[in-house]
Formats: C-alpha cells, structure tokens, sequence
C-alpha cells in the first residue's frame, strides 16, 4: 500500500462510480472477443492499470469509457462530455480510431490510430498505452491457454496483429517512455514469441 502524496487531494471517486454504471449499461451484454469474458472486465482492468501507473480520477473515469464511442456509437460523446467534462470526453474520443459502421478497413484504421499517437496528449497516451497492454497480456494468456492458432478470432489474423502490436509497442516507447511502455514492450515480445 502507498502512502497518499504530500498535499494533494484525495479522490472522491464519485465520477468513476457514475462512470462504471455508464459502462456497465452500454457494455453490459457485450463479451471479449471469441470468449465469453464479460466486456466490463477489460475495461475495469484498463481504469485499474490507469490509476497503478499514476493517473488520476478523470483519467480512470475516460479508461472506463474509453470504448464507447467505437463500440457503442459516437452518439455517446455528447453524454459523456456533459456527465464528466471536456477533459474526459476529449480523451475517450481521442481513443476512439472508429465511429462509423461499417468500420473503415482494418489496416488503414489502425495505420491511422498510430498516426493519431503522434499527436495525441499525456491523458490519452497513458489510457491508451493501458488498452493495448491489458490486450496484449490476454493475448498472451490465450496463446498459453490455447495456442497459436487463437489468432485467427482476429480480423488481421496472426500476421496483422503481430504487426499491429509491435508497432504499438514501439511508438509508445518513444511517446511514453518508462514502465507502462516497458510493460507493453515485454507482453508484445512474449506474444511473438508464442505466436
């Protein structure tokens, strides 16, 4: 356990409860993909490494939604912005590499995202970075669990993902060096590896 930081207030968490029940309503029946793990659970998990990796309330509550507007519609935005404010409608949105259906084609979407990094703040860059590792660590548990040829659930396939992935990796090297990207660096060599 940590000791709170000199001078700086404590989180109310209030947000963050309202943001779970947003989530919880727009993901609930929604499942990981090719299993049955309920959708909350990863972003749970992304709002739990935001806050381990020292992001703040705001910053947890866009993690929890971060997928609302790709996942759920860009509709969304608008509640988000006036439920929780300009900062956290501006991160999930720039977390966001789809609004439309049909998605754009799965390659250019994901060469735009990591175009999009380029430019993108500290908030969104610390949330994202928390996405792409809490799915590369389940990708490599399936992989464990199941082998290579769990790959194929993906629309790139095994080729596209691992293509995906290192890139990721890479650019967050570079945009957001220290643990989190040393993290993610590690669960993406791992993922290769059992790939």
């Amino acid at each position: 356990m940590t000791a709170p930081v000199a001078g700086a207030r404590p989180a109310a968490w209030s947000s963050l409860a309202e943001a779970a029940s947003l989530a919880f309503r727009l993901h609930g029946p929604q499942r990981r993909k090719g299993t049955a793990i309920p959708y909350v659970s990863h972003l749970m998990a992304v709002a739990a490494l935001v806050l381990e990796h020292g992001g703040d309330e705001e910053q947890a509550v866009a993690a929890l939604l971060h997928d609302a507007i790709e996942d759920c519609g860009a509709e969304h935005e608008a509640e988000i912005a006036a439920r929780f404010g300009p900062r956290v409608a501006a991160i999930v949105r720039a977390c966001t590499d789809a609004e439309v259906l049909p998605k754009p084609p799965w390659r250019a979407r994901k060469e735009a995202y990591l175009a999009h990094l380029e430019g993108a703040g500290a908030d969104a860059l610390l949330v994202s970075a928390c996405d792409k590792l809490h799915n590369a660590r389940a990708i490599v548990e399936d992989l464990r669990e199941l082998g290579p040829g769990m790959m194929a659930r993906f629309n790139a396939g095994r080729d596209g993902t691992l293509w995906y992935y290192r890139a990721l990796a890479e650019a967050f090297a570079r945009l957001l060096p220290g643990r989190l990207s040393a993290e993610l660096g590690r669960a993406v060599t791992e993922m290769e590896a059992l790939a």
